[in-house]
């Protein structure tokens, strides 16, 4: 999703309202009864598809959209354009909300390692604290970046650093030093504007944080490498000019990475993590709209990216639009080379005010097989399988009728993490679901310390 800062947006078609009487700073806890799914009047769904709860946002952050999820042990993270919530996930049917945390400053992505947990803010603000207030970019002292919290105590988070960049901090994604003693912060921002002073065009880099892990007060940018020295993708009637990357993904055990970057996708040596390098790049005039978001596949030789046509507020899923736009396109890795196979994009149409095109999803890790789980907004989330790189088909979905009134909604991002399906409603509550099915299965018996779906473990090879 492409808010923040006010910026033209392709056919975006709501604007997230952040109430002043919710900017205090701190915890709060919520009594927790049982969470149990809601009836789902109307949602269609593939047999193998059990909704097993869902607990409705409250407190500070239900004015707020759900957006990421990052996981620990048996814990989940979410952030929310008005903080960030914690929930005990020890037993999926029935999560309990630990903590939540009033921080308003889209899109607060989140990730979580060594009990730290990162928070991206893409919104101009008034300062670093999270009573901030919004203020236009076009003043020199605004501030955007990355928030840094000590969540050790899950029931108690505690905020400890801050670390400005130029053009905020729209996504991140952790790339674990080497020594284990600290960690790098792949910072992604786009859309630079000559009216910006810390913003200015033509932005053509990422900014790459290190945090010391005994020591997280002293986070700093480290290095801002330039990724499109000939300023990638010069855009087109139907796609963005390059101006910086929206999300980028790594898979560290083979020092690799790709960024899904406006107009250009990009395959990153990361073998030196504060110097990554560009290694391929291609491009999509005909079909992709917004280069918005990666997935490897289990060993690290395939990759699907997401196009995010329309900025997430776009209806995308229809005849008139056709299966080739928003979608996912799918590319093996040879010899450093991404090759292009084909796309994918859910078979079912849907309603011409539904907001629906592809997102956020993760891997199920299945030996043999490439199999994933992906959010598509009002599209209900799909499980599909990449294995035949040419012809990937669906395995398994959700999908509840549109919104009445129309309005924006749907599933940000949905993950598998240890046997589950976690879900980001984005206006309404964190879903778990449950697939039972003999393709998916074998990956309950994968269990994960912890997962920030951006940093991809290697499952095998």
């Amino acid at each position: 999703m492409r808010i923040g800062r006010p910026r033209t947006l392709a056919r975006l078609t709501f604007t997230v309202s952040l109430v002043a009487a919710l900017l205090g700073v701190g915890a709060t806890g919520a009594a927790n009864a049982d969470n149990p799914a809601p009836p789902d009047t109307g949602a269609t769904k593939s047999d193998n598809i059990t909704h097993l709860a869902s607990v409705p946002m409250t407190g500070p952050l239900a004015s707020g959209v759900n957006t990421d999820i990052a996981f620990a042990g048996k814990t989940a993270y979410v952030g929310n354009y008005s903080g960030f919530a914690i929930y005990d996930i020890a037993n999926p049917a029935n999560p309990k909300l630990i903590s939540q945390v009033s921080c308003p400053g889209s899109q607060n992505d989140v990730s979580i390692y060594a009990g730290l947990l990162f928070l991206s803010t893409d919104s101009s603000r008034s300062d670093n604290s999270c009573q901030s207030v919004s203020q236009s970019p076009t003043v020199k002292e605004s501030w955007e970046g990355i928030k840094i919290f000590d969540v050790k105590d899950p029931r108690s988070p505690r905020y400890v650093a801050a670390v400005e960049t130029k053009c905020g901090s729209h996504t991140h994604t952790l790339v674990p030093d080497k020594s284990k003693d600290s960690v790098y912060i792949y910072n992604s921002s786009y859309f630079p504007n000559a009216t910006y002073p810390d913003c200015q065009p033509p932005n053509d880099r990422i900014d790459i944080v290190k945090v010391p892990l005994k020591d997280p007060a002293k986070a700093a940018v480290v290095a801002s490498p330039v990724l499109f020295p000939d300023g990638g993708f010069p855009g087109s009637d139907t796609g963005y000019e390059t101006s910086g990357c929206h999300d980028i993904t790594a898979f560290p055990a083979k020092n690799i990475a790709v960024g899904a970057c406006m107009g250009d996708g990009v395959l990153l040596d990361i073998s030196k993590p504060a110097a990554p390098k560009v290694i391929d790049q291609v491009q999509d005039a005909a079909n992709f709209s917004f280069w918005h978001g990666a997935t490897f596949n289990g060993d690290g030789t395939k990759v699907v990216f997401m196009d995010e046509l329309g900025g997430g507020g776009g209806a995308e899923c229809n005849t008139e639009v056709g299966p080739d736009k928003g979608a996912t396109a799918i590319f093996d890795i040879r010899n450093k080379k991404l090759k292009f196979r084909s796309y994918y994009k859910i078979p079912r149409h849907q309603a011409e005010q539904e907001n629906c095109v592809s997102h956020n999803g993760s891997l199920i890790p299945v030996r043999g097989r490439d199999i994933m789980v992906q959010a598509w907004y009002q599209g209900g989330f799909s499980v599909w399988d990449f294995t035949d790189s040419a012809h990937p088909r669906e395995i398994g979905y959700f999908d509840r009728p549109p919104i009445e009134p129309a309005s924006f909604g749907g599933y940000w991002s949905v993950y598998y993490y240890n046997g589950a399906i976690y879900g980001t409603e984005s206006v309404r509550a964190f879903d778990v679901f449950k697939i039972t099915d003999r393709r998916t299965d074998p990956a309950s018996r994968i269990r994960l310390k912890e997962l920030n779906v951006q940093t991809q473990p290697p499952f095998w090879g």
